[in-house]
Parts: structure tokens; sequence; C-alpha cells
């Protein structure tokens, strides 16, 4: 889900480019390192393609971006920091590696538990308003 520290980072990794390539995960890479995404691919990249600061907007097909590096000629790569240590490997091909501090921000996975969250406060009160003895069918 796209929020505030996405755009934090996709702002500064605009400040450290002439060019800035942004990659989505596509759903089935979503669904190979966590649960499935809430919001789906073709609407994720419609919406960063929308922001004004990546010049281009790729799908992410592999967390792996040895490749990447030679079609793409990229020499920065800024990740968040909840991935630290796990692109070191681009250094290798001359890569600068910057983990952008989340921070004590949001995540997406604290987004979509506050979602919940709140939808079964607002199911709670909604099902207070029917009697006890009336049986709801959830």
């Amino acid at each position: 889900m796209l929020h505030i520290n996405h755009l934090k980072m996709i702002e500064y990794a605009r400040s450290l480019a002439d060019i800035l390539i942004v990659g989505v995960n596509t759903d089935e890479l979503v669904a190979s390192y966590k649960s499935d995404p809430t919001i789906p691919f073709e609407e994720r990249i419609a919406l960063v393609k929308a922001l004004k600061y990546p010049d281009i907007v790729i799908p992410q097909n592999s967390l792996d971006h040895r490749e990447k590096v030679g079609k793409l000629n990229f020499d920065i790569f800024v990740v968040g920091d909840d991935w630290a240590g796990k692109y070191d490997y681009l250094k290798e091909q001359c890569v600068s590696v910057v983990y952008f501090p989340y921070g004590s921000g949001i995540t997406s996975t604290s987004l979509k538990e506050k979602i919940y969250r709140n939808y079964e406060k607002i199911k709670e009160k909604a099902d207070s308003h029917f009697p006890a003895d009336i049986n709801i069918l959830h």
C-alpha cells in the first residue's frame, strides 16, 4: 500500500538522481515474501506513475537486481531500511546502496492493521444495535 513513507523515499531518491527509475513489485513478487497485496499491481503502478518524481516506472519481478543494473546502468539504489543489508551485493557492481530510514512512521503492515482494527470497531458498534436474542450471521 502506497503511504507517506514511500513518498518520502521516492522524493529523497529524486534528489539523488538525474533520471529516477522506480520499481513496483508485482503481485506475485509481493506474495513471495509476505501476504498478497491489498491493492492490485495495475493500480499500484498507476499510482506511482502519477507521481511527479519518477521519470520511469517499471515492474519488479524479482528481488535480485543484478540483471537490472546491467540493462539500466543505474549507480544508486534506494530502498527502505527494513531491507537493510539485503542489497549489499549490488556494491560489487559499483552501485551505491542507500537504505532509507523509515523512522517511526507508517508502514504498509501497520496501515493494514489500523484499517482492520477500525473495521472491527465499526462492525462491533453495528452489531450492538441488534437485540441479544437475534442470531447474526457473519
